[in-house]
């Protein structure tokens, strides 16, 4: 069918067309920087074309070459066979603007803690020049470090993560981002590698699905690597070391703000005695909480 396409499709409004109706026909799943159909074939013909991935329209009548229209066919077919997320076939995700490497070494960025973060925590953090240091705890690309240097220039930023090979596609986002000098990169168990260091500010997107939903996950997402989403049938191992730990590594006054998915209830029933805020987010209300270093002890 590709061959075909090659042969008889001409523009980029025709390559639209087809590659809207054969991921339909796949019964693609997305998430990966796209919710639907269109936006994920519209932004792969972009980039593979290396045309503005914000300017569709001006493009849609132009006619492509025919080494351009096998790149395009190269591209969408993969994304069907080998149900790759569209950012591990492009090398690069967005998240509120910036551009990451990625690749199957980490999970594609997609946090609702980067809006909170580049609102510098407002109203948590009512003096944000008081920031001085800060924490990325499982930080896989490094996108969220990225962003704490971004909302928070005059702070030091650590990046933690255990997998060596995602501190890897890290480094090469903080050299990108010229940032080697305020970012550190730290291989740690979660906070086993950290011993005497304190923080403003902690954010964390650590693994949390649950057995049950791993074991369920599209194959799409089958392409992550495993540690950075499963942890444990309740999805809240990683969780429960992070509420433990987090108040010896907070300087009086810190907070510390986890994603944790769809486990909102779940984490409410095993820790009936932390006071928890859930801030409202865009399309993801319920996954994430923010509680202060002295809200969290006893």
């Amino acid at each position: 069918m590709f061959d075909q396409a090659v042969a008889e499709l001409r523009t980029v409004r025709d390559w639209l067309r087809f590659a809207v109706s054969r991921f339909q026909a796949a019964g693609l799943h997305y998430g990966h920087g796209s919710q639907e159909a269109y936006d994920e074939a519209a932004y792969l013909i972009l980039h593979t074309l290396h045309l503005p991935l914000d300017r569709l329209d001006p493009f849609l009548d132009a006619r492509l070459l025919p080494d351009e229209a096998r790149q395009v066919a190269g591209i969408l077919a993969r994304r069907i066979d080998e149900r790759l997320p569209a950012p591990y076939l492009t090398g690069e995700a967005w998240l509120h603007g910036f551009r990451f490497k990625v690749d199957p070494r980490v999970i594609v960025p997609r946090s609702f803690l980067a809006p909170l973060i580049l609102d510098q925590f407002l109203p948590w953090v009512m003096e944000p020049e008081r920031i001085h240091a800060t924490l990325d705890l499982c930080t896989g690309s490094g996108c969220l470090a990225i962003l704490l240097a971004h909302a928070f220039p005059q702070a030091r930023v650590d990046a933690v993560d255990l997998s060596p090979d995602a501190l890897a596609v890290a480094r090469d986002n903080v050299a990108d981002y010229g940032l080697t000098e305020q970012v550190s990169l730290v291989q740690s168990d979660l906070f086993t590698a950290l011993a005497g260091r304190q923080y403003d500010l902690i954010v964390s997107n650590p693994p949390y699905v649950t057995a049950d939903a791993m074991a369920h996950l599209p194959q799409e997402y089958r392409h992550e690597p495993v540690m950075a989403l499963a942890s444990g049938d309740d999805g809240l191992d990683a969780l429960r070391v992070i509420l433990a730990q987090a108040p010896a590594h907070l300087n009086p006054g810190g907070l510390l703000a986890v994603e944790i998915g769809h486990n909102r209830d779940a984490v409410e029933a095993a820790f009936p005695h932390l006071e928890f805020t859930w801030p409202e987010v865009d399309g993801g209300e319920d996954t994430l909480f923010v509680i202060s270093r002295e809200q969290l002890i006893p």
